[in-house]
């Protein structure tokens, strides 16, 4: 809180995170290596779209991604995660978690992530434009990442999950950069929904497709084909 005023401060950009390939011996990708380690740099760093999903990798110049099949291309270009999430984590936890623990690129200061709506635009900086299009579902390398018992089963059951992005517009990123909600759609998706959606609550996949010009695309499938299956009877809360 700002003292003067009350106000609650502006978004902004902790910290600006990138990874490198290091070993993991039970990691989900070919060759057993990792980019999810990442590490806090001060930019900046280009920030563009990667390309499709199985060839493009990481928006985020000098990130690294090792398994494409699952991970990066334009849906996923840019992963961000709330500081203020990863506190409440620390709680838990009972032990320190740095900004880029989660594997973001995007460590944020004031800004509900994993509320975000699914749509939703952020300048970040005078140039980049992102945009919101899904939540991050766990995988084993998380968890081996994170060395916690049940790690997947805990992150679902809260699911803070924090938010992929899209580049819009391509342009640099620095930690300390602020983030402006350009543009907020009115649906409700938000990337929590999303993720609870295609994770533990399949009855609401129908609920998402008002989001449906923004989802990340492999979403969009699923939900425009249960509601075909299922009809209002997907509309379930």
């Amino acid at each position: 809180m700002d003292p003067s005023n009350g106000a609650a401060p502006s978004p902004y950009v902790l910290s600006l995170n990138v990874g490198r390939l290091t070993p993991a011996p039970r990691a989900d990708a070919p060759g057993g290596v990792t980019g999810i380690d990442k590490r806090p740099v001060a930019g900046p760093l280009l920030v563009s779209a990667p390309g499709p999903k199985g060839t493009g990798g990481s928006g985020v110049e000098g990130d690294a991604v090792a398994d494409l099949r699952h991970h990066g291309g334009d849906d996923q270009a840019v992963y961000a995660f709330a500081r203020e999430d990863l506190d409440a984590w620390e709680r838990e936890l009972g032990r320190p978690l740095a900004n880029g623990a989660f594997g973001e690129n995007l460590t944020t200061s004031g800004l509900d992530v994993s509320h975000a709506l699914v749509g939703e635009r952020w300048r970040i900086g005078e140039r980049l434009l992102l945009e919101v299009t899904s939540g991050r579902i766990p995988c084993r390398t998380f968890a081996e990442h994170v060395g916690e018992d049940r790690w997947v089963k805990r992150f679902t059951g809260r699911g803070e999950t924090g938010a992929y992005l899209r580049v819009l517009e391509a342009g640099p990123v620095r930690a300390g950069d602020p983030v402006v909600r350009e543009y907020v759609p009115a649906h409700g998706v938000t990337a929590a929904m999303q993720f609870r959606a295609v994770t533990t609550e399949q009855a609401l996949l129908p609920r998402l497709l008002p989001a449906a010009r923004a989802l990340h695309a492999e979403t969009l499938g699923r939900a425009r084909a249960y509601a075909e299956r299922h009809g209002s009877a997907g509309q379930g809360s």
